[in-house]
């Protein structure tokens, strides 16, 4: 479904680190007739018109907790706007941090693992998921990045889950929040390695382990994404598709 109206929708990107940005859904969302617009946490203030002023409101991940508020400040300001968000039932899309913090919004707790799920591996879908845009990913490998863990909201959709992680995405008729990251470019993969070093070495993971999976699995997984992101798109910007499994 392709914007033809004449002046662009907006897509309002909460970025809290440069190389975690929209990746591969960039393009699908201008091909799509939305202009993109990022708010770098941390650096920029967050104009809560501007969020009021987006269609569509992203939450990107980045190496923060929830909890982090006495340490990152801002952290009180992206969750009053994502709160504001969900009192308009306005769309929004969260991912790993950004999925977190809308589930902390919704009720729902985000607490430390003691463990970490990096690098591609399958995705299990629900029998939801299943009945959900997320539909082709199942088993297919995703990038995984995350030690934190939420519960899943109330009146919410649980979608997916891994083995180690067992609440990977949840949803209601306007919110899709995913703990994975289906935006990373597999071409960019190099700037993730190299910013994310000092974890990677922490953990013992081998980054050309995580490089060459990219190498392999990138590809469709970017095909697969734009499809599912985009079936997404298509039921939220369809009144009289809500009410279905989103």
């Amino acid at each position: 479904m392709t914007n033809t109206a004449s002046q662009p929708r907006l897509a309002l990107a909460f970025r809290h680190v440069r190389f975690e940005d929209l990746g591969i859904l960039e393009p699908l969302l201008t091909e799509r007739g939305y202009r993109v617009e990022y708010v770098d946490l941390g650096v920029q203030p967050i104009d809560i018109q501007r969020v009021d002023d987006a269609d569509l409101l992203i939450v990107l991940g980045g190496p923060i907790g929830v909890y982090d508020t006495a340490h990152y400040p801002f952290l009180h300001a992206s969750k009053e706007a994502i709160a504001h968000r969900l009192r308009q039932g306005r769309a929004m899309l969260g991912i790993c941090l950004g999925a977190q913090l809308i589930a902390e919004e919704m009720g729902a707790e985000v607490l430390p693992t003691g463990a970490v799920e990096i690098g591609y591996a399958p995705l299990e879908l629900t029998a939801e998921g299943l009945d959900s845009p997320l539909r082709p990913l199942h088993d297919l490998p995703v990038l995984h990045w995350h030690g934190d863990a939420f519960t899943i909201p109330d009146g919410t959709r649980h979608l997916a889950r891994t083995p180690g992680f067992p609440n990977q995405a949840f949803a209601t008729d306007t919110v899709l929040a995913l703990q994975f990251h289906l935006e990373a470019d597999h071409r960019m993969i190099g700037n993730w390695l190299i910013g994310h070093a000092h974890e990677l070495h922490h953990h013992g993971i081998d980054p050309r382990t995580i490089r060459e999976h990219a190498r392999i699995y990138g590809p469709r997984l970017e095909a697969t994404a734009r499809a599912a992101i985009g079936a997404w798109l298509d039921e939220i910007d369809d009144p009289a598709r809500s009410g279905g499994a989103s």
